[in-house]
C-alpha cells in the first residue's frame, strides 16, 4: 500500500504544481489587463495621454505610475498613485511568490509598491524615446492614439531586476519594462543596452498586457549576457522575449 501511495504521489504532485503555476499565471494576466484598462480610463480623462511612468525621477523622485510618497524616506503608497481611482482601490500583486531583496526607501534603486509589474516607460509613460533621457522627457507621457499597433505594443508586464548592490547580487522590484535597446531621438542604439527587466517568473514565461487591452504570455528568449556590474540576469529568469529588439515596445 505504501508503495502504491508513493507512486501515486509522484504522479499527482507534479500535476498539482503545474495546475497551481498555471492558475497563478492566469491571475497575473488578469491583473496586468486591469492595469491596462485603468490606464486607458486615465487617458480618457487626461486628453488622451497615458499615465506618466515617473514624472520626477530625475528630481524629487516622489511620483510613479503605481504610487506616490511625501518624501524620499517614505515608501510609495499605491493608494496615492494616479491609477488607484481606476482600479477600485485594488492593490494588484503578482501571485507568484518572489523573494526580493529589500532596499531602504531612500536607496536610488528603491521601487517597491508596484506589485512586481512594470510599465513601458520609454515609449508610453514618457517622451524618452523622442528626446532621450532628460528631466523634461519624463514630464509628459504619450497619447494612446499615437500607438499605431496597440495589439503589438507592450504596456505592462512581469518585471524585476538583478543588480550588484552593497557588495552582493540582489533581485529587486523594478517598475519598468526596459526595451532591448536604449533609444535616442527615435533611434535605437544597438550597442547600448539597458539592464533587462522582464521577469519570466512563470516557468520561463512572462505575463504581458498589450496596449489594446488583451493579455498573454511570452517565453524567454536567448539572452545570456552579463550586466555591466557583472550580475547575470539569466540566472534569475530575467531577459527579453523574441524578437530581440524594440519592435514590440515602440509606437511605430
Amino acid at each position: 500500500v505504501i508503495s502504491v501511495v508513493s507512486l501515486l504521489m509522484t504522479i499527482v504532485i507534479p500535476s498539482l504544481n503545474s495546475s497551481k503555476n498555471h492558475g497563478r499565471k492566469v491571475v497575473c494576466k488578469h491583473h496586468l489587463r486591469q492595469l491596462t484598462l485603468a490606464n486607458q480610463s486615465y487617458a480618457v480623462e487626461q486628453r488622451g495621454y497615458a499615465v506618466p511612468g515617473a514624472s520626477d525621477i530625475h528630481s524629487g523622485n516622489l511620483h510613479r505610475w503605481y504610487g506616490a510618497r511625501p518624501n524620499q524616506s517614505a515608501p510609495f503608497d499605491p493608494s496615492q498613485g494616479p491609477l488607484a481611482g481606476y482600479l477600485s482601490g485594488a492593490q494588484l500583486q503578482c501571485p507568484q511568490n518572489i523573494s526580493y531583496d529589500l532596499l531602504a526607501p531612500e536607496h536610488e534603486d528603491y521601487e517597491y509598491g508596484n506589485g512586481g509589474y512594470g510599465y513601458n516607460l520609454t515609449y508610453i509613460g514618457s517622451q524618452i524615446w523622442q528626446v532621450g533621457y532628460e528631466d523634461y522627457s519624463c514630464n509628459e507621457s504619450t497619447p494612446l492614439a499615437n500607438i499605431k499597433r496597440p495589439q503589438e505594443t507592450l504596456m505592462f508586464c512581469d518585471t524585476a531586476m538583478v543588480k550588484w548592490i552593497d557588495g552582493q547580487t540582489c533581485l529587486i522590484m523594478y517598475a519598468f519594462a526596459e526595451p532591448r535597446f536604449f533609444v535616442i531621438s527615435k533611434n535605437s542604439q544597438p550597442f547600448w543596452a539597458p539592464y533587462p527587466s522582464i521577469h519570466f517568473r512563470h516557468k520561463n514565461y512572462a505575463a504581458i498586457a498589450w496596449a489594446d487591452g488583451h493579455a498573454d504570455d511570452r517565453k524567454i528568449g536567448p539572452y545570456n549576457e552579463k550586466n555591466v556590474d557583472g550580475t547575470e540576469p539569466s540566472d534569475y529568469h530575467i531577459g527579453w522575449f523574441e524578437p530581440m529588439d524594440n519592435s514590440l515596445f515602440d509606437l511605430e
